[in-house]
């Protein structure tokens, strides 16, 4: 072994026949050398032509030498400089927005399904079914999902409620009208089984807060002391849903909801409303309006656990307590609630307050079930809201008019029944347009910041046209789901009225004629069936004399008249 070899593997860093190609490489002509005249004269001209520098390498070798040059003076150098870093901003902010693009898209359709347990060991489905249109994702924020949702369930095969249909409505001619449907509800222990353990999603909107201030200045669009003067462009902002709002919505003065704002509640009634953190059932009763009605078929886990309110004025509680209805603060499974400062004169419009504001008068209740005073309940709170809420996976339910269903002719029937002064319906109907009617009596929902929205926008509009809500609830409506993903469930009136039945308001009973008393007298008794008549024997029958002729073999006297002979 030479030294020039060990010197070629020392200073190689490979192998020796890469080291022979970079040799043959810096000397050519060695290699020409071998072949024959022709072949090199062909191998030279190649590479020479290999070896001349092609025509855009000679313009950037001036290119750089140019810059260079020219890029030392002052001014040009200037120029330079800005012209690179408009082309580094340009650059940095197309991809930014390629990164942002890809993150807001869309994702494709899903159907996440996974199971849920009653304890009767029944298996339900849950599901939930994202919105993932462009048009959507492009108009609308998307709120953080990660917070843990119900996402609503479907009935197992086989349950007796999942392919449940009305029958026929009976043949009953004398009976016309309204009238109730049969509803397939659960039994209460699955109703209860099946209750949310997490809200509903509330799309985009995730932070509801509440106008408060003490001094307020008319508008010339209408308004109240309690719910403040809302300017037309602020009501127009209301119904622009962003992930975080402030929106006027009753109460407006005051520490908080039914302290100083004009609708008072005692503090020891107002601690007891916030302690109801689950089920609310609620009504109302103002102006001595209405007679007090007891809830009906309410199990014991229902009387336990879900909070039963009815708000009262002054005098409908001095009329109460001279009829001996009331003795405290409990009727029955009634909570007596008395208001004072009712901010309205009408009593109709101080109803609206708690048919409407629910949420805040009970901040940390999570389902109500709202019912006129002229109704009686008498299904089971968790029935209702599985059937009407959970089972459809909503959040806001409301029945349908039984008889209307357009605004115009429901402003022209309340204008016929004298319900409100004319010219301020025509107002009110001017702003809105043909939509369903609801009749409004029942309000079953969900607090959560969607709903709560919408309830406020429409108080809003009851505050600041007439007290009569069926007229604005489909243009708040449409306005919002206009905007989100989210509508309101609407059935029919007849299933309403199978867990309510409804009375007739206190003036009217007094004023209706008594019934006619019918007194049924006893029947007499039957007559007695009439002695049976003795059956004589043969030898008595032989013994009798045969009835002959009366008067036979006998003459006859007769009388003869005077005058007269014989002849």
């Amino acid at each position: 072994m030479t030294g020039g070899s060990l010197g070629l593997r020392t200073s190689s860093y490979g192998s020796l026949l890469l080291q022979q190609q970079i040799q043959q490489q810096q000397s050519p002509v060695s290699l020409l050398s071998n072949q024959s005249p022709a072949a090199a004269a062909v191998a030279s001209r190649a590479l020479l032509i290999s070896r001349r520098p092609g025509k855009m390498m000679k313009d950037k070798e001036r290119l750089v030498p140019w810059i260079f040059k020219v890029a030392g003076r002052t001014k040009v150098g200037m120029l330079f400089l800005c012209l690179v870093s408009a082309a580094v901003f340009v650059r940095v902010l197309y991809v930014g927005k390629g990164e942002d693009v890809q993150e807001t898209d869309p994702a494709p359709n899903l159907s996440l399904h996974n199971r849920t347990t009653i304890d009767s060991g029944t298996p339900f489905l849950s599901r939930i079914e994202i919105n993932s249109s462009p048009e959507y994702a492009q108009q609308h924020s998307v709120q953080n999902t990660s917070a843990p949702h119900f996402k609503g369930y479907v009935l197992p095969q086989g349950n007796p409620c999942e392919n449940f249909a009305f029958p026929p409505p009976p043949a009953d001619r004398k009976r016309i009208g309204p009238r109730p449907c049969p509803v397939c509800y659960l039994p209460v222990e699955q109703a209860i089984a099946l209750m949310p353990n997490a809200p509903s999603y509330s799309p985009v909107l995730a932070d509801l807060t509440y106008v408060h201030e003490e001094r307020s200045s008319k508008t010339e669009f209408g308004g109240s002391d309690f719910g403040g003067y809302p300017s037309l462009k602020q009501r127009n902002e209301s119904f622009d849903i962003k992930e975080s709002m402030n929106v006027h919505c009753g109460f407006v003065r005051g520490t908080r909801p039914g302290h100083g704002t004009g609708f008072d509640i005692d503090d020891a009634d107002l601690d007891d409303m916030e302690q109801c953190n689950g089920i609310v059932v609620a009504s109302a009763i103002f102006g001595n309006f209405d007679l007090l009605r007891q809830p009906k078929n309410i199990s014991e886990a229902s009387e336990k656990n879900v909070c039963f309110f009815m708000f009262l004025d002054e005098e409908t509680q001095e009329y109460m307590r001279n009829n001996s209805v009331l003795s405290g603060s409990k009727a029955g499974l009634w909570r007596i609630v008395l208001v004072r400062n009712l901010p309205y004169a009408d009593p109709r419009r101080n109803g609206k307050i708690p048919k409407l504001l629910l949420h805040r008068l009970f901040p940390n209740a999570r389902y109500s079930i709202w019912m006129d005073a002229k109704l009686e309940l008498v299904v089971n709170p968790y029935q209702i809201l599985e059937r009407f809420l959970w089972r459809q996976n909503v959040s806001f339910a409301i029945s349908k008019h039984y008889r209307r269903f357009d605004v115009f002719v429901e402003a022209e029937a309340n204008k016929a029944a004298a319900k409100y002064d004319n010219a301020s319906i025509d107002f009110q109907i001017d702003f809105y347009r043909k939509e369903d009617v609801p009749e409004g009596c029942v309000i079953i929902r969900e607090h959560i910041p969607i709903s709560n929205l919408f309830s406020c926008l429409w108080f809003n509009e009851v505050d600041r046209f007439t007290s009569r809500d069926q007229l604005s609830f489909s243009t708040v409506r449409d306005k919002l789901r206009s905007k989100v993903d989210w509508n309101v469930s609407m059935f029919l009136d007849c299933e309403r009225r199978n867990f309510v039945v409804q009375g007739y308001h206190r003036d009217t009973l007094e004023h209706m004629a008594p019934p006619i008393i019918v007194i049924q007298r006893p029947r007499p008794p039957p007559p007695s069936p009439p002695p049976p008549v003795a059956r004589s024997t043969p030898e008595q029958a032989s013994s009798k004399r045969p009835p002959g002729r009366r008067g036979r073999g006998k003459r006859r006297n007769r009388k003869v008249a005077a005058g007269s002979t014989d002849t």
